[in-house]
């Protein structure tokens, strides 16, 4: 596929509604780089609960952001995170990570630290970009906004059943509670709430599997593409 009729897609859902997995999975088929960017606040997260700071103490957290980094697996896509030259992806994976990223990531300055590096990564074009302020804030003028949404019930039920939580444990309970308290946390957050961007195609994804999800975005992308291509072939 030629480089000009690439875009930049903006990809936005709430916690577990498939952004990452999915968004990688549509990347690999089109040709195209992944970026999960939700990586950096559980980045900086992770690194504030190993340090045991305040999420009060915003200068410390700000100077934090410089020392996360996203690194490419082997198919390219931006998903594996470093600290100190060490891959620290599986940890920034935890239940810890998961109860505290929300607060963090509702830091303004922590965010205005990590705006230019996610708006660097689209300046090639030909990327995937997902997180949840994407196509609102970070790139406002993405060729495409996905929006992938699911009932809190069906993305706890998710969450629980790829980490191997038996259902009807406390713990399976317990995700379903954090679930519920991110989400209000991230759609009332002064800075860069949670929302559809005005313009975003909303994907109703509860009773998918996972390959028709795939199969939802990479057709959006597909026909954002022609409709590109038909674009700059129209005669002026």
């Amino acid at each position: 596929m030629g480089r000009d009729r690439k875009l930049v897609v903006a990809l936005d859902g709430p916690a577990s509604s498939g952004k990452s997995s999915v968004g990688a999975a549509a990347a690999l088929q089109l040709g195209y780089r992944f970026c999960d960017t939700g990586l950096l606040y559980r980045s900086v997260t992770w690194l504030s609960l190993q340090r045991r700071m305040s999420p009060g103490d915003v200068p410390a957290l700000v100077a934090l952001a410089e020392e996360v980094h996203l690194a490419p697996d082997h198919q390219g896509r931006l998903d594996r995170v470093v600290v100190d030259g060490k891959d620290v992806t599986e940890e920034v994976h935890t239940a810890a990570v998961d109860q505290g990223v929300s607060e963090i990531a509702a830091v303004g300055e922590v965010r205005a630290a990590l705006l230019p590096r996610q708006r660097a990564l689209a300046r090639d074009r030909g990327i995937i970009m997902a997180g949840r302020d994407i196509g609102t804030v970070v790139l406002p003028d993405a060729d495409l906004k996905i929006f992938l949404e699911a009932s809190v019930e069906e993305r706890a039920r998710r969450r629980i059943e790829e980490r191997g939580i038996a259902p009807d444990s406390r713990e399976a309970g317990e995700i379903l509670s954090q679930l519920r308290r991110r989400d209000e946390l991230d759609r009332t957050r002064a800075v860069a709430p949670l929302r559809p961007a005005t313009d975003a195609h909303i994907l109703q994804t509860d009773s998918n599997r996972f390959e028709q999800t795939v199969g939802m975005v990479v057709k959006e992308i597909a026909a954002a593409e022609e409709a590109r291509s038909s674009q700059t072939k129209a005669p002026a």
